[in-house]
């Protein structure tokens, strides 16, 4: 042994020097210098960082840099009104680098679209001001509504958090870069730009706000969703849904009996609605004998059927 070598009481000494609440938040460089001033010399920089080093303790030692633990968000909706969620996407404007802002908040049960709108700015004011609005015009009682999104800056904004706490409504949040957190908006978005009619850029914001108001209607009213069984999300936000598919096995049944061999598989099924939607299913959800509905790539919107007025858009 090299007799240049700290002893293992020197060096543990040291590390609870290194570790102490006077220097824990300090690099090596930072506590010899310090240490150096007031007279004191234990041993080099590099002897310090090779102790941390052995202990495992070498990453950023600063408290404002070590990394969050976030939460994984576990919310479950057997109805609607019971989670939202919302998001802002970005809209091409006229030129290059120019964007607009639409904001679309969605039941995550019914995948109805409760409310929309289109800026030219992210804002924690405007989203306090049309989640209000959309409270109110939808006429639900906030304090049963969780509300969750990512955690972009105007959904972390100070302004909304107090409209939250106000109000008395639940609110949750993604874990940064996990898309699949908010699956629901991140579906939602894919649909709508992936629309037929969706154009490369908008020339104006009046553009955009035109066709956000001639697609939310069509999406809620008449696109049959693939993850609702072929229900449109009006259908089953306002509880259409067993009638519906009551219906259509009528109309399946009737087929059969007028065709059976044309039913390879015998006699149709009924059809029957998720009894359950979720973000992150929750561990201590009960089982449930139903069906449970997770998002599908086919897009997640809900929204109030006015074709104008908050309920469907704040424009």
């Amino acid at each position: 042994m090299s007799h240049r070598k700290l002893s293992q009481v020197e060096g543990d000494n040291i590390l609870a020097i290194l570790n102490s609440e006077r220097f824990m938040d300090k690099s090596p460089t930072e506590t010899y210098a310090t240490l150096l001033d007031e007279g004191t010399y234990f041993c080099s920089i590099s002897t310090m960082y090779r102790i941390l080093r052995a202990e495992g303790a070498t990453q950023e030692r600063r408290r404002g840099h070590r990394r969050h633990q976030y939460a994984k968000p576990e919310l479950l909706a057997i109805a609607p009104n019971q989670v939202w969620s919302w998001d802002i996407t970005k809209l091409k404007g006229p030129v290059k680098w120019s964007y607009y802002y639409l904001y679309v908040v969605l039941d995550i049960f019914s995948r109805y679209v409760v409310g929309w709108h289109v800026a030219e700015r992210e804002s924690g004011k405007l989203a306090k001001k049309f989640i209000s609005e959309i409270i109110e015009k939808q006429q639900v009682n906030p304090e049963l509504i969780t509300i969750h999104s990512d955690r972009g800056s105007p959904m972390k904004s100070s302004t909304l958090g107090q409209l939250f706490i106000d109000l008395g409504m639940n609110k949750s949040f993604s874990r940064p870069r996990v898309s699949n957190d908010n699956p629901y908006s991140e579906s939602q978005f894919k649909t709508f730009k992936y629309h037929p009619g969706f154009p490369d850029r908008f020339k104006s914001l009046e553009e955009a706000k035109d066709f956000c108001r001639e697609f939310f209607p069509w999406y809620n009213n008449e696109h049959h969703h693939s993850g609702l069984e072929l229900l449109t999300p009006n259908d089953v936000h306002h509880g259409r849904a067993d009638d519906k598919l009551l219906l259509r096995q009528n109309v399946m049944l009737s087929a059969y009996d007028n065709n059976p061999d044309r039913f390879v598989l015998g006699s149709p099924k009924k059809k029957e609605l998720a009894k359950e939607v979720w973000i992150n299913r929750p561990k201590e959800a009960a089982p449930d004998k139903g069906k449970t509905a997770e998002p599908t790539s086919q897009g997640n919107v809900l929204a109030q059927p006015p074709q104008s007025g908050l309920a469907l858009a704040v424009a």
